[in-house]
């Protein structure tokens, strides 16, 4: 499993992680959902990303369940406060709740969802607070563009933002513009989430570029998408398995480098904007 330093961190962390929106929904998925998050974890997926959204806070649960047996030091652990909850004393109280559902006594990453009401100097304030109490190693944001990020940054006085975690895959390479490189210049990763997003109809130009350049790799034109939106030096991916021949696959794609001509191929068929776009969230 293939690992890069995250950001200014220096913190080695898998190329390819785990995602879990929209785990924790049904009951009956649970077991499948704790067994594809384990063999992630035994397959080199370490870095796993949740929320207090997800199923309620039930996600977080599934993870401890899976955690189990496996030593919490080996896992970049990450989870994210709703807007809604992002107040001063609310930021703090919410990742207590978190800690207290994956069981554990901190975070690797802990991030604001996306820009809400509550003034951002409080979230940073309260983000900061969490770092000094050992609570969280590192700070980020989620679903923020640029000009966000500045002010973010403006409202820390001690910390530094590890992450913008953002929308990213074949069908939205809008952050391409100048997202991805603000954040290279401070030191910022970037993680994708939805990676397989916006897949192309089958019999599709891009469909076909991808099958041309996964054959060449004896990979799998989702394995080849992978590699070509992890392929900048401070960009990780987050795509969600609940099946094993899933998790293994999206595990391989981590290994699988593309050449010059193979990401031209890609990059002619999915086509980033010639313009700036507004940051797509989803």
């Amino acid at each position: 499993m293939r690992s890069k330093s995250f950001g200014w961190t220096n913190v080695a962390v898998p190329v390819i992680g785990q995602g879990t929106w929209r785990m924790a929904e049904t009951q009956r998925s649970h077991a499948a959902e704790v067994a594809a998050l384990r063999l992630g974890l035994d397959l080199g997926m370490t870095h796993i990303d949740t929320a207090e959204m997800y199923g309620r806070g039930q996600a977080e649960e599934v993870i401890a369940e899976a955690l189990r047996g496996h030593r919490r030091a080996d896992v970049f652990l990450t989870s994210k406060v709703l807007p809604a909850n992002a107040s001063r004393a609310g930021t703090k109280r919410a990742c207590e709740r978190s800690l207290k559902r994956l069981g554990t006594d901190h975070l690797d990453l802990y991030l604001l969802h996306w820009p809400g009401d509550e003034p951002i100097a409080d979230t940073m304030g309260a983000m900061e607070e969490l770092v000094a109490e050992g609570k969280t190693r590192h700070i980020g944001v989620s679903n923020f563009d640029v000009d966000e990020m500045r002010e973010a940054i403006a409202a820390l006085g001690r910390e530094r933002l590890a992450c913008n975690q953002v929308l990213y895959n074949l069908g939205n390479r809008g952050i391409e513009r100048d997202l991805i490189p603000f954040c290279a210049d401070a030191g910022i990763a970037v993680v994708g989430y939805t990676p397989f997003g916006s897949w192309p109809r089958r019999g599709s130009a891009g469909v076909a570029a991808l099958n041309a350049v996964a054959s060449r790799h004896q990979a799998t034109a989702q394995q080849a998408a992978l590699a070509f939106l992890t392929r900048q030096a401070n960009v990780f991916a987050i795509p969600k398995a609940s099946d094993e021949a899933h998790v293994r696959a999206n595990a391989d794609a981590s290994d699988l480098i593309l050449s010059d001509a193979d990401i031209a191929e890609i990059d002619d068929a999915f086509p980033a904007p010639r313009r700036r776009v507004p940051l797509a969230t989803g």
